[in-house]
Parts: structure tokens; C-alpha cells; sequence
């Protein structure tokens, strides 16, 4: 912070980390000696107002969520010359700090690792909220091998439009097609990191974002890199589709529980964290409570897709699904698969909801505090079967304040608002629309152009059709739903592999919400499978 703000009512200790969007560090909360993690918006993001509102957004998602797998939010101050989210502090290191130490993990530890993210983002599901950004950098397990996921910053409401937005070595398909947030899109992440522990590299290795987006696309899943036990969870959560996997990460869970104790026996889960605890045991340096120097960052990449590279083989298909309208680019750190500097707290950022009854704040009306609160805030955090991490406290046991429950305190001044979506233009039109079909083997991607008069969102059909003949649409083989924000004439471009044998021509229909002026749009051509065979008369 520039301005040596810091928040009222607690002492700072040291810096654990920080960078472009702001910096976190361990204070102590003045009243009882409980230490915490205060994440401080920089200077320089305090001066747009829509990074005001989004980490005003954060701390208040925060807030809602109240898990054992989610690391606790205690409360939001802000002031004219600061604003700052104060958190559970976790002693701890994040997952990325230990892959990069050990390079992989047994299963039974990868598992313990994908149960408790599973649980922890099973918990924002339940609130309607999904993270979008599940990787290493956002578990942090603690010395007794449990594990919280932090890092809520780029979070979104199940079912909104947010735009492109993620780490692209963890993105699901439909992430980088800018399709509304879904839970599933969260298990195929958790899935990624899974994949991760297990053989010691990302799914996918693609040298730049358009190599990355036809792979997560396209690619088949490398499942067999992966112990044979554990590929079926493998396929279910790193399908293509979001229907082909699990709905949510709680439907996850059941299906890793059942897995888990075929092929390792009842005490995997145990086991698990004991062989974790030895991981993180490796790096005893990087935990907070050893008062290691600050050498993290809380930065977060904003990357336009489309400079930089030319796009090579599937390349176009990357370039149209990053023309997404309206789609905000933003990409977090190791986008490309580069793993960051070996730092020490290199993965500090925000951290989130925790055990009910730990909250340190200024305010009395806040929840008591946890009777051993955990320090580590980061951008990582592995949630594990346990309730929380239980690594001694730095600062004695605090006495708990006055509690009406677990409902956060607010410490606004001057208030803070809540900036409402904005509402769509009543005047919101469709003018024009248009579809090219460019048929593969088995693919065929859709140009979509659309031309629009006034501002709001505007929802996109794609109906996929299989048939005999040029312009017979009597196989319906699937259906994709794109949102995209009005503005100047744009392309979208949307990918579909066929069935086969259901017929050798590929057919695409396009309707829009509100309907275009100039009615749906279709377009049929014959698939190259078919080209060695007599076309029908």
C-alpha cells in the first residue's frame, strides 16, 4: 500500500506476499492476539472503480460461504484511503509449492488433495457461486496434511456471463468459449490439478493460448498417463462435455469416495494425509509461522488473446472462440503452462471462508474467533478431509469476542454499495445474422456472425444436425448456448464433432434471443469422412 494504510484494530507483522493487484500480510488482531491475513487492494486499483467493485465483490462472496474446506473470512474495511479483506491464516503451503518440490504425489495423496477441493468448491456450488480459477496455486495445505481452497477472486454467479476468464492450463472447453459459469467447468479444473499430482505435469502443454484452447477443445483425454485405478475419475472429470461429467463437485465426490475405497482399502484417506504432511514437511521455510521473508505476488495477468501468435493447426478455431463478444480476456498467472519463480510465498493472494466462530474484527458484532486459527493466506489452497489446518499458532489462543453467529462484519466507511448488473437496453436489437458451417472429418466449427443495435446481452443457439443430403437437417446431434454482449458486428466461432455413421452431411441452424431481424440462419456442407464415398442422389 502506498499510502501506509492499514486497517483499524489490528498491528502488522510482516508482508507475506504481493504484486500488481495489492499485497497480503500477517497481522494480529489488537483485541485478542489472533493472527490473520489482511489483503490489501493496491493503490493503483483503488483508482478504477471496477476493481473497487469486484473485490468489494469478493469479500461479500466471502462472506456467504462458511466451510471447513474454504478459508475463513473474518472481515471488510473500507476507507477513503484503503480498502482491505481480513482472513483466516492458514500455516501452510500451497499445492504448486509442493508439486514444484516433489514434482508429483502418490495416489492416495492426489486423492486427499482432489476430495477436499472437490468439498470445498462442493460448498460454493451450494451458494450458487462458481470459482473459475480452481489450480495449485489456490490449495494450501497445512503441516498436518489438510488442505483449504482460497481465492475467490475471479468468482462468478452459476449461470452469468462473466466472459473468458481463468488459468488456461486448468480451463474447461466451455470456459474458453465464454459459455455461462457452471459447476462442471470447476470439476474439470479439480480434475486437471488431480491429473497433476498424479504424473507431475499439466493435461495439456500447449506453448501458447491457441495451441491450449484446440487442445482442452480437441484433445483426447491422456487418462493412461495416470495409475490405471484412477482413470475413470480421470475421463469423467476431464470430458469434453459439461453434460459427460459429474454436475457438481458434491456428484464428484460420491464417485472419488466409491473409487477411492475399491482400490486403495477404507484407510486410503488417512494414509493420503500423512503422505501429504511429508510433502509439505519438505518445505519447512515456506510456512508463515517459520517468518520466512515475503517473496509472492497477488498479481493477476490480463492477457488479450490474439497478439503474439499466429495461429497454426486448429489456430482459427482459437482465434474465433477468443472473439467471444464482450468477453473480458483475463488470465491468471502460469497461463501458458510457465511455472512461476521458485519463491518461497509465492502464492499469497485472498483467502475465503473457514471454520463458523473463527472471525476476528474490529467490530463486536463479529463471530468469535477459531480457538487455533491457521495461518497462510495464498493464492492455493488444497482443501483435505480435515476440518482445518491445525499448525500451531504464532500468537497465543485468543479469547473469543461477542458472537451473533457467523455473519460477517462490515466496516465500510464512507458505506459500501452494491453495484447491481447492469440492466439490458430496452431497445436491444439483433439486425443481422449469419452462419458459415467448415466441416471436418468428424468436426465442423460455426461461424456465427452477429450485428446488433443497442447494449445488453444476446443469447445464441447453435443446433447441430446430421443427414443424408445437402440441407436436411433430420438428425438432431446436439445443441450449444452462447451469451455474447451487443456491440459492433462480431464473429463467433463454435465447434461440434458429429456422431458418426448418423449421415455424411453436418448441418448448423442459428437462432438468437431476442430474434434477429433477418430470421435463423443454417447452413449444411458434407463431411470429409464421406468423401471417398458416392454422394446421395
Amino acid at each position: 500500500m502506498g499510502n501506509g494504510w492499514t486497517v483499524p484494530g489490528y498491528s502488522e507483522v510482516r508482508e507475506l506476499g504481493s504484486g500488481g493487484s495489492g499485497r497480503v500480510v500477517l497481522a494480529v488482531h489488537d483485541a485478542t492476539g489472533t493472527a490473520v491475513a489482511v489483503k490489501y487492494l493496491s493503490d493503483r486499483m483503488r483508482e478504477d472503480p471496477a476493481f473497487v467493485r469486484e473485490f468489494r465483490a469478493e469479500a461479500r462472496l466471502l462472506g456467504g460461504l462458511v466451510s471447513p474446506y474454504v478459508t475463513g473470512f473474518y472481515e471488510y474495511v473500507e476507507a477513503p484511503d484503503g480498502a482491505a479483506i481480513v482472513m483466516e491464516l492458514i500455516d501452510g503451503v500451497s499445492l504448486r509449492s509442493v508439486l514444484r518440490e516433489s514434482g508429483r504425489t502418490e495416489p492416495e495423496a492426489a486423492l486427499v488433495v482432489l476430495k477436499g477441493s472437490l468439498l470445498g468448491l462442493a460448498a460454493a456450488h451450494r451458494a450458487g457461486v462458481v470459482h473459475r480459477d480452481y489450480k495449485p496455486e489456490n490449495v494450501l495445505v497445512a503441516a498436518d496434511g489438510s488442505s483449504k481452497l482460497v481465492d475467490f477472486g475471479i468468482a462468478a454467479g452459476r449461470g452469468s456471463t462473466p466472459g473468458v476468464a481463468g488459468t488456461p492450463a486448468y480451463m474447461a472447453p466451455e470456459q474458453w468459449q465464454g459459455q455461462p459459469a457452471s459447476p462442471t467447468a470447476d470439476v474439470y479444473a479439480a480434475t486437471a490439478t488431480f491429473f497433476e499430482c498424479l504424473t507431475g505435469r499439466k493435461p495439456y502443454d500447449g506453448g501458447n493460448f491457441a495451441e491450449l484452447a484446440v487442445q482442452h477443445i480437441e484433445a483426447p483425454v491422456p487418462e493412461t498417463e495416470a495409475p490405471e485405478a484412477v482413470r475413470p475419475l480421470i475421463r469423467r472429470g476431464l470430458a469434453k462435455r459439461p453434460e459427460q461429467r459429474p454436475e457438481n463437485a458434491e456428484a464428484f465426490v460420491a464417485e472419488l469416495e466409491a473409487l477411492a475405497v475399491a482400490a486403495y482399502g477404507p484407510q486410503w484417506e488417512e494414509r493420503g494425509q500423512r503422505k501429504l504432511a511429508a510433502l509439505a514437511a519438505l518445505l519447512p521455510l515456506l510456512f508463515p509461522s517459520a517468518g520466512g521473508a515475503a517473496a509472492g505476488t497477488t498479481a493477476v495477468a490480463t492477457t488479450s488473446i490474439g497478439s503474439g501468435w499466429a495461429p497454426g493447426r486448429g489456430g482459427w478455431l482459437a482465434t474465433g472462440l477468443a472473439l467471444v463478444l464482450g468477453a473480458a480476456l483475463v488470465f491468471t498467472t502460469d497461463a501458458a503452462g510457465t511455472p512461476p519463480p521458485p519463491s518461497a510465498l509465492s502464492d499469497f493472494a485472498t483467502t475465503s471462508p473457514s471454520s463458523p466462530g473463527s472471525t476476528p474484527a474490529s467490530s463486536p458484532t463479529a463471530p468469535g474467533p477459531s480457538a487455533s486459527p491457521s495461518p497462510s493466506p495464498s493464492a492455493s489452497g488444497s482443501p483435505t478431509p480435515t476440518p482445518s489446518a491445525s499448525a500451531p499458532s504464532p500468537t497465543p489462543t485468543p479469547t473469543p469476542w461477542p458472537s451473533t453467529g457467523t455473519t460477517p462484519s462490515w466496516s465500510p466507511t464512507p458505506t459500501v454499495s452494491w453495484s447491481p448488473a447492469p440492466t439490458p437496453s430496452p431497445t436491444l436489437r439483433v439486425t443481422k445474422l449469419g452462419v458459415t458451417l467448415t466441416p471436418g472429418a468428424y468436426r465442423g466449427s460455426a461461424s456465427v456472425s452477429v450485428a446488433t443495435q443497442g447494449s445488453g446481452p444476446v443469447t445464441v443457439v447453435v443446433q447441430w444436425y446430421l443427414g443424408d443430403a445437402q440441407g436436411a437437417y433430420s438428425v438432431p446431434d446436439g445443441t450449444d448456448t452462447l451469451v455474447v454482449q451487443a456491440g459492433d458486428p462480431a464473429t463467433v466461432v463454435q465447434s461440434h464433432t458429429f456422431t458418426r455413421g448418423r449421415g455424411c452431411y453436418g448441418g448448423v441452424r442459428v437462432t438468437t434471443k431476442p430474434a434477429a431481424a433477418s430470421g435463423a440462419a443454417s447452413d449444411s456442407q458434407r463431411l470429409l469422412r464421406c468423401t471417398d464415398v458416392e454422394p446421395p442422389r
